[in-house]
């Protein structure tokens, strides 16, 4: 089977992230994963705030940058390494497959649009949505809230998030009939497990697999479409 990651942060990019891009890309060729969806906080998220007084395009060669060097990094270790966006509403996250930077680059009216305008526009326009982690519990989260008219599927498993906001995410996908991802959200790339210990969570990691490989990011969300992919969970073993 070949595995890949869906969900992973990398520094700077991403604020929060504690990992550079060849030291995400490197962790996961080193357990042998075919490869990496690069999905960093988008310009409406916990981008480097260093940035976010840029030019709307400054801003987004910045954001692409590490997703590029990626590229290069995979290459030079035989690992695929794939875009991918997470959209940010008041700490409800979306992550986007099939948008390129051009794509962004030319659309620039994301940034004023409500999310719902902006989730639909980005469907209608072949991007596979999947709301992230939708039961997650943080100090900045005022409420859980759900958007089940305007994404694909949910990510069911989040190997960074506790048993219960997976089951109930898992709970919210059958109900509605929505598709099921499984991701990582890492954000240490090799002290991953490290630091899910340390908050009381499985030492754990998890992704989508398949039989054959992905060619590109619409072989990934072609296979998605049709069932072709499976979840699975990895330990540190």
């Amino acid at each position: 089977m070949y595995k890949y990651e869906t969900h992973c942060h990398t520094s700077p990019v991403s604020f929060c992230a504690k990992a550079t891009v060849a030291e995400t890309v490197q962790f996961y060729k080193s357990l042998d994963y075919a490869g990496v969806f690069i999905t960093n906080h988008f310009l409406d998220g916990n981008i480097c705030p260093s940035v976010k007084s840029l030019p709307y395009n400054d801003q987004l060669d910045f954001y692409f940058a590490d997703y590029e060097a990626g590229v290069l990094e995979g290459r030079k270790i035989g690992i695929s390494v794939f875009p991918g966006v997470e959209l940010s509403y008041k700490g409800t996250d979306f992550l986007i497959y099939g948008l390129d930077k051009s794509w962004f680059q030319e659309h620039p009216e994301i940034m004023e649009l409500r999310k719902t305008e902006e989730l639909q526009l980005m469907m209608d326009e072949g991007a596979l949505v999947i709301q992230a982690h939708p039961y997650r519990e943080e100090y900045y989260i005022n409420h859980i809230r759900l958007f089940p008219r305007h994404v694909h599927g949910v990510e069911v498993i989040n190997t960074s998030q506790p048993k219960e906001a997976n089951d109930m995410a898992a709970l919210y996908a059958k109900h509605y009939h929505l598709l099921e991802t499984c991701g990582s959200d890492n954000h240490w790339a090799g002290n991953v497990f490290e630091k899910l210990r340390s908050k009381g969570l499985k030492p754990e990691i998890a992704g989508m697999c398949s039989e054959t490989p992905i060619i590109s990011v619409r072989d990934f969300i072609e296979k998605i479409l049709n069932g072709e992919m499976k979840p699975f969970i990895q330990t540190e073993k």
